[in-house]
């Protein structure tokens, strides 16, 4: 890893498909996300991944969705992920992730692909997983990837998932309302928590919980930067621009198209620095482990 040759890195990075072909969300969720933010974009794999970032001068962290107890469908393959980002160490960046309605076998799986795939972080989506962060019964979960001193990105806000679909696919918004997220990181202090898009309807909840907890960041993804709310581009500009990081939630929406939005703010040289590269260095420690 050559931070140097690295413009920006994109914290927010889907992998749709493995290389069986297998896809991480059903036909109808795809469809519904495709409407939703109108991407033409094809799926890509792992390696296929790498190249595209590769080619921007790029760095990527990479993750699926494990919601097979609320949507009865498998993910695709964590193993190929994580394998995958070890060929391409240079790009790409694995995150895990596990199913929390599983209960103990979810911390056993989580334990799992932090020791044998040596993953830096899990993904969690309490819309699509189905689960509520704040209750008790995840607890031992959290605290499990606390031990580890491992990063989590969790979904806010309103989702693409299952959009203009009558009953939302049975998803509920609400489980993805970021105040949840406070009391998890009241309750683990030690675990670094990504609060994933502009948390629309509820910006103002994630602004106050990333200037209220020391160990709450805020992930910049899913939305163009031309369409922030005034209020995350002013604590963006000021008083939180150490704790936003720059995401695109591709291929949803393409790294091209948020940074050069992202650009048209014209925001302070340094500022446009954290966001886009500095704060994932940090938070993700990859200072101790890049090449001079």
């Amino acid at each position: 890893m050559n931070l140097d040759r690295i413009r920006a890195i994109d914290t927010h990075v889907h992998i749709q498909v493995d290389d069986s072909g297998h896809f991480g969300a059903s036909q109808e969720q795809r469809e519904a996300m495709d409407r939703y933010f109108g991407s033409s974009e094809p799926p890509r794999t792992i390696d296929e991944t790498a190249e595209y970032y590769r080619e921007r001068e790029l760095m990527a962290v990479v993750f699926t969705v494990d919601a097979t107890t609320n949507s009865g469908h498998r993910p695709n393959s964590i193993d190929d992920i994580a394998a995958g980002a070890a060929r391409n160490a240079d790009t790409l960046i694995a995150f895990g992730s596990v199913d929390p309605l599983q209960g103990e076998a979810a911390i056993e799986e989580l334990r799992r692909q932090a020791g044998e795939l040596g993953v830096k972080g899990f993904k969690f989506h309490p819309t699509v997983q189905g689960f509520d962060p704040s209750a008790p019964e995840f607890i031992p979960l959290f605290s499990a990837i606390e031990e580890l001193d491992l990063p989590i990105v969790v979904h806010t806000g309103q989702t693409g998932v299952g959009a203009g679909v009558p009953g939302g696919l049975g998803l509920r918004l609400g489980l993805s309302n970021p105040m949840l997220l406070d009391d998890v990181a009241a309750r683990h202090p030690g675990l670094r928590i990504i609060l994933a898009h502009p948390s629309v309807p509820w910006q103002d909840e994630a602004i106050s919980i990333a200037t209220h907890k020391a160990n709450v960041w805020i992930d910049l993804s899913g939305w163009s930067p031309k369409y922030f709310s005034p209020a995350l581009v002013r604590a963006t500009r000021t008083y939180l621009k150490h704790k936003m990081l720059f995401g695109s939630d591709f291929p949803a929406i393409t790294p091209d198209r948020w940074l050069r939005d992202f650009a048209g703010l014209e925001l302070p040289e340094d500022v446009q620095r954290l966001v886009l590269k500095e704060n994932a260095v940090k938070l993700l420690g990859l200072d101790a482990g890049s090449a001079a």
